[in-house]
């Protein structure tokens, strides 16, 4: 079972990524009458499966190493043991959306994790794809990164990283005008 919200992502993006997604939209927000919702859309290779098929761990994987896939499965059961729903969307050559919901008033909703971490690991891991990542009304997009860096590859090096961590943890926190201030600040990161 993956412990918080952050390792979902990082597990369902990346599914995304290996589905040729170049552009992979993910957001949680908390919704009305005590929800939190997470949602993963990308415009990849889409499937043509069942929602009972994806999530089903034994009949779903794209693995070569082993004959399981568990993302789809934990998501959607730790969101309905939380009180929640999960919906799995797909269509070949248009794309996947997955969502979950989950209750806050639920003893065991999984915390957020490390949000700013899972985001700088999907873009070091996947440079060429189109990250936006949304936490409530505050948008990160990776191209905002790549532009002050000169392409995400630079986040490759660990001194610039590490401090590019933080920014995305404000970026997420604070109106999108701070990214904005501190684009400045990044590329000073850059090692040549």
């Amino acid at each position: 079972m993956l412990e918080d919200l952050s390792a979902h992502l990082l597990d369902i993006a990346m599914n995304s990524v290996a589905a040729g997604a170049r552009r992979v939209q993910a957001s949680i927000q908390e919704k009305p009458l005590g929800f939190l919702k997470l949602e993963v859309i990308d415009d990849g290779g889409g499937v043509d499966l069942s929602e009972a098929v994806a999530t089903n761990p034994f009949r779903n994987t794209s693995r070569t190493s082993r004959r399981v896939g568990l993302g789809l499965s934990f998501l959607k059961q730790s969101a309905e043991q939380c009180g929640g729903s999960f919906h799995f969307l797909s269509e070949p050559g248009r794309g996947t959306r997955v969502s979950a919901s989950f209750s806050l008033s639920h003893i065991d909703t999984p915390p957020l994790g490390d949000l700013p971490g899972a985001c700088l690991i999907l873009m070091i891991a996947a440079p060429s794809a189109r990250w936006v990542f949304t936490l409530e009304s505050e948008t990160l997009d990776s191209e905002e990164i790549s532009q002050a860096l000169g392409g995400l590859e630079a986040l490759r090096f660990p001194a610039v990283a590490l401090r590019v961590k933080p920014l995305i943890a404000r970026a997420l926190s604070f109106p999108s005008r701070v990214w904005r201030k501190q684009s400045n600040f990044i590329a000073d990161c850059a090692i040549a």
